[in-house]
C-alpha cells in the first residue's frame, strides 16, 4: 500500500480555533483517501435511495457508523438504516416533543445518572452511580420504560445540544463521552435486579449511536465485579472494550489524570460543589 493511500485527503472541520488539535484517524480533517471515498459513497447512496436525512447525517455521523463498521460500506449503511428504523419504532420524534420525566428528582435518590462538566479534552461527563441503587423504592417513582425512554432522550440531547456545546467551548469537534460509572456499595443481588435495563442501555448505546464512547471508568469496582463483567463483556466489541478502564477503590489519581478537580463532584474526589448538587444541576457549556 503506497503513501498516497493514508494521506490525508479531508479538509479540517468548520468552526475549528484550537490551533492544537488534530483530529484523529478517520475523522473529518483526517481521512485517507478510502475512507473520503466510503464517506462519498455512502452519502450518495443514501441520497439516491431515498434514505437521506439531513439534519441527522452529517459527514461526522456518517462516519460514525463507517468507523463502526470499520469503513464497510454496506455494513455501515445497514446499520445506520436500522438505527433509522428502530428511531421510528421507538417513536423518538413524539418523545422528543412530549416526553417529561417528572420523576427526575425522585429516581435520582435510588439510581443517580446525570451530565456534569468537560473533562480535559473537552468531553461532557456523564456519571451513573449504580451502587446507589434501590431498586424497589425506583419502581414505585418510575418503570422500566420511562428509565429507558430517559435515556435515549438524554444520548440525542447529547447529540445535538452537549456535543456541539462542548465544541463550541474548548475549539475543536467533541464527538464522545467521558462516563464515570460507580459501583461503590452495589451488590450482585442488585444488580441482576436491573441487568436487563443495563443490557438494553449498552445494546442501544453500541448498535444505536456508534463511536460516542471516549473514556469509561468503572470506579469501586467490588472483588465480585469479575463475574459481573464476565457477563457483560461480550456483550461489548473489542473497540468499546479497550476504552473501559476498571478501577477499585483507589481511582481518584486517575480520574483527576483525566477530569479537571474543579469539573468533578466532591464525593467523586474532585472539588465541584453544585448548589442543589452535582446530580441534579445538569451544569456544562450545554447549560450556561
Amino acid at each position: 500500500m503506497s503513501s498516497a493511500d493514508h494521506a490525508n485527503v479531508s479538509p479540517m472541520p468548520p468552526g475549528v480555533t484550537d490551533p492544537n488539535y488534530r483530529p484523529p484517524p478517520g475523522r473529518l480533517g483526517n481521512l485517507t483517501a478510502a475512507q473520503q471515498h466510503a464517506l462519498d459513497t455512502l452519502r450518495q447512496q443514501l441520497q439516491d435511495e431515498g434514505h437521506f436525512v439531513p439534519e441527522r447525517m452529517d459527514d461526522a455521523t456518517l462516519l460514525r457508523f463507517l468507523r463502526a463498521r470499520k469503513f464497510d460500506v454496506a455494513k455501515a449503511k445497514a446499520m445506520l438504516l436500522s438505527a433509522e428504523q428502530w428511531r421510528k419504532d421507538f417513536g423518538i420524534e413524539d418523545l422528543m416533543r412530549n416526553f417529561k420525566f417528572t420523576e427526575k428528582e425522585q429516581v435520582d435518590k435510588y439510581y443517580p445518572q446525570y451530565y456534569h462538566k468537560m473533562d480535559k479534552d473537552g468531553r461532557p461527563i456523564y456519571i451513573e452511580r449504580l451502587g446507589s441503587l434501590d431498586i424497589s423504592a425506583l419502581y414505585k417513582v418510575t418503570t422500566q420504560e420511562r428509565q429507558l425512554q430517559r435515556f435515549v432522550i438524554e444520548y440525542e440531547k447529547f447529540l445535538t445540544d452537549r456535543l456541539p456545546a462542548c465544541a463550541k467551548a474548548v475549539g475543536h469537534p467533541v464527538e464522545t463521552s467521558c462516563t464515570i460509572l460507580d459501583l461503590y456499595g452495589v451488590s450482585l443481588t442488585n444488580f441482576y435486579k436491573v441487568k436487563d435495563y443495563v443490557f438494553q442501555t449498552a445494546g442501544i448505546g453500541q448498535d444505536r449511536y456508534p463511536e460516542c464512547m471516549g473514556k469509561f471508568y468503572i470506579i469501586n469496582a467490588p472483588w465480585a465485579f469479575s463475574a459481573v463483567w464476565s457477563i457483560i463483556k461480550p456483550w461489548l466489541d473489542e473497540v468499546t472494550v479497550a476504552k473501559i478502564d476498571i478501577l477499585g477503590a483507589n481511582y481518584k489519581e486517575k480520574l483527576l489524570a483525566q477530569i479537571p478537580a474543579e469539573n468533578l463532584p466532591a464525593d467523586l474526589g474532585g472539588k465541584c460543589q453544585c448548589v442543589g448538587g452535582c446530580s441534579l444541576g445538569d451544569a456544562g457549556p450545554w447549560n450556561p
